[in-house]
């Protein structure tokens, strides 16, 4: 296919958190955090916007040329992270302060994070609903993971879907451990990428 990716840049936070709340709003773990659907559609790009901020501010998004999709990366160091993230109480006060699952997710998803080694951190991907299915968000993260396997790096993530989890699985993910059961919610899929070589 051969997209072209350019790095997104702080004029581009509009774009990006559109594309990732198209992407988003009939997610499972979204449709989780925000059950009803109109309030959903209300402050669903709020909350994405949290997580564009961080990416924008902390590590690189990049953006495929006709801005069909987003991808949000960070470069965690090994070593246990700093107490008390602050990104998950930002999440729910920024987007919907009376719901709690707009921090636990980020809680609960960080408390299984790995540390022990340093990786590239897929925060989330984000394909127009309309160009899914075309091969365009594995041609994206690729790109991020031909880099990984030159500098003999790996890579994590967390699948919120089945779908989704089948795709990162084709690009050499595996499961790491056991699947995150969000309480009376779906599952999430954290997933680890060792570099390939040769």
């Amino acid at each position: 296919m051969g997209i072209r990716i350019q790095q997104a840049e702080r004029r581009d936070r509009e774009l990006v958190v559109s594309v990732m709340e198209e992407a988003f709003h009939d997610d499972p773990v979204s449709s989780w955090v925000f059950p009803d659907e109109a309030h959903r559609r209300a402050v669903h790009g709020k909350f994405l916007g949290v997580f564009v901020d961080v990416a924008l501010d902390e590590g690189r998004i990049d953006i495929a040329e006709d801005e069909a999709a987003v991808a949000l990366w960070l470069q965690v160091p090994a070593g246990a992270p700093e107490e008390g993230d602050p990104t998950p109480a930002l999440m729910r006060e920024t987007a919907d302060p009376d719901n709690e699952r707009c921090e636990l997710v980020g809680r609960l998803t960080g408390a299984i994070h790995p540390h022990d080694r340093a990786h590239a951190y897929l925060l989330m991907i984000g394909v127009r609903p309309g160009r899914q299915g075309e091969g365009i968000g594995a041609e994206l993260i690729g790109a991020e993971l031909e880099r990984c396997d030159r500098e003999g790096l790996p890579a994590y993530l967390e699948a919120s879907s089945a779908r989704s989890r089948t795709l990162y699985e084709r690009l050499g993910f595996r499961l790491l451990g056991r699947a995150l059961d969000l309480p009376d919610g779906p599952p999430m899929y954290p997933m680890w990428r060792e570099p390939r070589t040769g």
